[in-house]
């Protein structure tokens, strides 16, 4: 599961809401790793900023969100039985444009449907190998 995350590149193959990855230089792995992801939710179209803060090799992938929507996010893999847990993690913050705190609350709902198929579609692809 380590190889889907660690491959930031990778992540449009299982996340319905990224369009495209770009990398802002030459680094794609490891803190400090910077990229840009094209984001669709619904009608909305963004460019999300983004920077590894923390990287535990099969562990932990920690981000900070930095352009329009701000935040930070984290995956952490523990192992459970014969099996891992994935646990991921975010904490958003919108502009004002986007209805900021209430823009929140309002879309909460919607982002955890996505991220909960987006984990689902990961799942696949572990279980796939």
């Amino acid at each position: 599961m380590w190889d889907d995350l660690r491959h930031i590149s990778r992540h449009v193959d299982w996340m319905a809401d990224a369009d495209a990855i770009r990398f802002q230089g030459e680094q794609t792995e490891g803190v400090g790793t910077a990229f840009v992801t094209a984001t669709k939710v619904g009608p909305i179209r963004l460019n999300d900023v983004m920077v590894v803060t923390e990287w535990e090799a099969a562990r932990v992938m920690g981000i900070r969100h930095t352009g329009i929507v701000t935040g930070t996010g984290r995956f952490t893999l523990e192992p459970v039985g014969e099996g891992t847990r994935l646990t991921w993690e975010e904490n958003l913050h919108f502009p004002p444009w986007m209805g900021g705190a209430l823009g929140g609350v309002v879309g909460r709902p919607v982002l955890a449907r996505i991220w909960r198929h987006n984990l689902e579609n990961l799942r696949r692809r572990f279980v796939a190998g």
